[in-house]
C-alpha cells in the first residue's frame, strides 16, 4: 500500500512538473487528470491550433523511463482522447498524443506525436 501511495504522489508531482514545463514552451493547460471509460489522460494542452492529449511518466531515474511507455499505454490514451475530442477540439484543431517523461535528475523530455494510430 505504501508503494502505491508513493507512486501516486510521484505521478502527481510529475504531472505538475510536466504542466509547468509545457507552459514554458507556450502551451496552455486545458485540463488535468481527465477520466473516461477508456482510461485517463494526464494533461490536455493547447498551443496554437494543436491540442495534445499528454501522457506523463515520472520515474525515480532516467533508466527507469526506458520501459515507462509502451504501445498498450498509448493505445489507452488514444482511446480516451478519442472520447474527449468533442469536448476539447471544436474548431478543427490538429490532435495528437504526446508524452512527457520526468525524472528528478533531468529536465523533462517532451515527445511530440508519440502515437501515430
Amino acid at each position: 500500500m505504501r508503494d502505491r501511495r508513493a507512486a501516486e504522489a510521484r505521478g502527481r508531482g510529475g504531472e505538475t512538473i510536466a504542466a509547468w514545463y509545457l507552459r514554458t514552451k507556450g502551451w496552455r493547460i486545458l485540463d488535468r487528470r481527465v477520466k473516461t471509460r477508456a482510461g485517463e489522460v494526464d494533461l490536455i494542452a493547447k498551443r496554437g491550433t494543436v491540442i495534445a492529449f499528454v501522457e506523463v511518466k515520472a520515474r525515480a531515474s532516467a533508466a527507469d523511463l526506458d520501459h515507462a511507455i509502451d504501445e498498450r499505454r498509448l493505445t489507452r490514451v488514444a482511446a480516451a482522447a478519442e472520447m474527449l475530442m468533442p469536448r476539447y477540439a471544436t474548431r478543427g484543431e490538429d490532435i495528437r498524443i504526446d508524452v512527457v517523461l520526468v525524472t528528478p535528475s533531468m529536465r523533462p523530455h517532451h515527445i511530440e506525436n508519440a502515437w501515430i494510430g
